[in-house]
């Protein structure tokens, strides 16, 4: 690349600053490649499917304290292994969980084949010492299965990958003890290449545990995961896959991970909202784990949409394999609202006026606008910075409410007497489509 072309290098704590924001990116700083880089063209599935479904499930579903059990507790390595003759995933069945991302309104879903542990959920000839469902209780393929009920209900299919495994003493020390590292390092290129070689199209490919020794960050163990190259072999079997920024290459789109509120202005590249249905204290299932409530996850979705984002909800089964009622009764209330609201969300982008947080935001779509509005007491107040396009009309429920506007701005009037509702949704049709800003050239540091 032309080095004149390259990027401006941005570093975390700038973004903050330029956009006021609440967002911490995950894995700033990863090795550039143009062979891996994709096309806007490529990444716009994606970015109009807005809502995707992330699934968390493993051995440590069995002992429901969270996916870091093994790891907090120090549950010696051959008690631990023992747990998975009883994943027997009796109370599992794809399609259900399927269903259910489709009725949360889901595009796409990710699922977990391989968390730290090691323990792999799909027939693994790469898996050191052959720790897989295949070998042990269940003897069955979890992501066979996954992936053919994804697709029976036209969601996309995307899976979640460990590099880390913390029964390598490599792990814990890869400079120490490198002929360790170096296996787990083969494991990883053989179950990524399995993965993404074995199931038909993959469409996501998410990495996350690349830092060594619970310690630095994924761009910081790049020199041992060479992930440009990780990254050419998994891209060989689906070329125009997306893939985060978890392995140590920069990725496809960004990642905020966490319950945290989404605050600022709209951020100028794909990125993406991780976060949980229920408490976010553990991505695994935990008994008890009280269920979000939904107004509250509405809000956190419109911040993200309004700010050009995904947003990812991970739910958690239980060791069978079955998904919390009060989970799926949460989810299903968000796919209804989604089904009566989907136009002002998917194919969108964020903007073109700039969120006022926990006040209004925007999304856009042809010549329509969306203006999502969450306080509608401090919104009467607003006159809106609107430049370049002239409104046309301007409906809530279908019907025409008044508004003025200027030059470069415009007020809108709500009628009196609204439901108390988490997002009032005013769309306004302007007279040419709305130009959907381009992605910034900035490459964000680590530092």
């Amino acid at each position: 690349m032309d080095p004149k072309k390259m990027p401006r290098e941005m570093t975390g704590a700038e973004l903050k600053s330029m956009l006021k924001s609440s967002i911490n990116f995950k894995s700033l700083g990863g090795l550039k490649s143009e062979e891996l880089t994709l096309s806007p063209e490529k990444k716009q599935w994606w970015r109009d499917a807005k809502v995707g479904m992330f699934v968390h499930w493993g051995l440590y579903s069995i002992l429901g304290r969270g996916e870091w059990a093994r790891f907090n507790e120090h549950i010696p390595g051959e008690e631990y292994a023992k747990l998975a003759e009883e994943f027997t995933g009796e109370n599992w069945d794809m399609d259900v969980w399927a269903q259910l991302a489709e009725d949360m309104g889901a595009k796409y879903m990710v699922m977990v084949a391989r968390h730290h542990d090691g323990f792999a959920l799909w027939d693994s000839p790469g898996s050191y010492q052959g720790f897989t469902t295949m070998n042990t209780g269940s003897h069955r393929d979890y992501i066979r299965e996954y992936t053919e009920a994804a697709r029976r209900h036209n969601l996309r299919v995307g899976v979640y990958y460990s590099n880390m495994d913390w029964r390598f003493p490599g792990y814990f020390d890869p400079k120490g003890k490198p002929e360790s590292a170096a296996a787990m390092k083969k494991q990883a290129y053989d179950q990524v290449a399995e993965l993404c070689g074995n199931y038909g199209k993959v469409d996501i490919l998410w990495y996350d545990g690349s830092w060594l020794n619970h310690s630095g960050s994924d761009t910081t163990a790049a020199w041992l995961w060479e992930p440009v190259k990780l990254n050419l072999l998994a891209r060989s079997f689906n070329p125009e896959m997306l893939i985060n920024p978890r392995s140590g290459w920069e990725g496809d789109f960004y990642c905020d991970e966490g319950s945290h509120e989404i605050t600022g202005k709209i951020i100028p590249v794909p990125w993406e909202k991780n976060m949980c249905v229920c408490s976010g204290a553990s991505w695994g299932w935990m008994a008890n784990d009280p269920v979000s409530d939904l107004n509250w996850l509405i809000h956190m979705l419109v911040d993200v949409v309004t700010r050009d984002g995904n947003i990812l909800l991970n739910v958690a089964p239980d060791g069978k394999g079955a998904i919390p009622q009060a989970v799926q009764n949460r989810v299903r209330e968000l796919g209804q609202w989604l089904k009566e609201n989907g136009d002002s969300i998917y194919g969108t982008r964020g903007g073109p006026i700039e969120p006022v947080d926990r006040v209004y935001g925007t999304t856009s779509k042809e010549d329509h606008i969306y203006l999502h509005i969450q306080d509608r007491e401090a919104f009467a107040d607003c006159t809106l910075p609107l430049e370049g396009y002239r409104v046309l009309e301007c409906t809530y429920g279908g019907e025409k409410i008044p508004y003025t506007q200027e030059e470069s701005s415009l007020r809108v009037m709500l009628p009196e007497g609204l439901p108390r509702q988490a997002d009032t949704i005013v769309k306004l049709r302007v007279d040419r489509p709305v130009e959907p800003k381009k992605d910034a050239e900035v490459y964000f540091t680590g530092k």
